[in-house]
């Protein structure tokens, strides 16, 4: 029977897959706007025409979160089977998009906090953060931030729940191994056919004469035979014929 705490683990893994695509979902509707404030903003400076760059990065980095979605869910299927390959495979691939989903947390938190000027006549990331807190609505940054930090949660408790004592117990379960036969031990019968009538005895040969068993007394109609009430054949329990009385 499954532990709970695979269930839980695989429901986990789902969760967090599916708060990978609401977010690719929304930064997906959100990518004009971007492509927008950088255009603005990088208009007559060294960096003009780069906004297209950006826009393949968050287009890229959703998709990559949406493919470790996915294989996280197809693990999350084989976990409950009690695959312990798949376990393996989803602490590697757990791990590294946890990794990922914390160095943009870790990013976007340094970005905000740094807004320092950048090099030639490009303008500050302080600046471009006003301006995209003036164009995002008002929502996008707190829905954001509350989605990565709940993927983050998600996946380490996933990943937690599957090295417990009782999912190992679960994905190491020993299955029933092929044994050779041992030299000289019977093999089981056959079964037969349900409605096929069992292979006939073979009959035994007769027993030779003077052997028990053998008829001792001839063939009717000879001497010996029944009808002439012949001697008995020595051994036989079949009396001889009666003699005639003395006058």
């Amino acid at each position: 029977m499954r532990p709970s705490v695979v269930t839980i683990s695989s429901y986990l893994l789902m969760f967090y897959a599916a708060l990978s695509v609401l977010s690719l979902i929304i930064g997906l509707s959100t990518l004009g706007t971007f492509q927008d404030v950088y255009r603005d903003a990088f208009a007559g400076t060294e960096a003009e025409g780069s906004e297209g760059v950006i826009a393949f990065a968050l287009v890229g980095g959703s998709i990559v979160s949406l493919l470790f979605a996915v294989g996280l869910v197809v693990l999350a299927l084989l976990n409950n089977r009690g695959k312990n390959v798949s376990r393996i495979i989803t602490w590697v691939v757990g791990g590294i998009a946890l990794c990922c989903s914390g160095l943009a947390l870790a990013g976007t938190a340094a970005g905000n906090a740094m807004g320092g000027q950048t090099s030639g006549d490009v303008p500050s990331q302080e600046e471009i953060n006003r301006r995209l807190d003036q164009a995002l609505p008002s929502w996008y940054e707190p829905v954001t931030l509350l989605l990565t930090v709940l993927s983050i949660i998600a996946l380490l408790v996933a990943l937690i729940l599957l090295a417990l004592p009782k999912a190992n117990e679960f994905f190491r379960k020993q299955e029933p191994a092929w044994e050779p036969p041992v030299p000289g031990a019977a093999y089981p019968a056959y079964p037969s056919t349900p409605g096929q009538p069992g292979y006939p005895q073979t009959p035994g040969y007769p027993s030779t004469p003077g052997e028990p068993g053998y008829p001792q007394s001839g063939p009717p109609g000879q001497p010996g035979g029944p009808e002439q009430g012949g001697e008995a054949h020595p051994g036989s329990d079949r009396p001889g014929p009666t003699p005639p009385p003395v006058s």
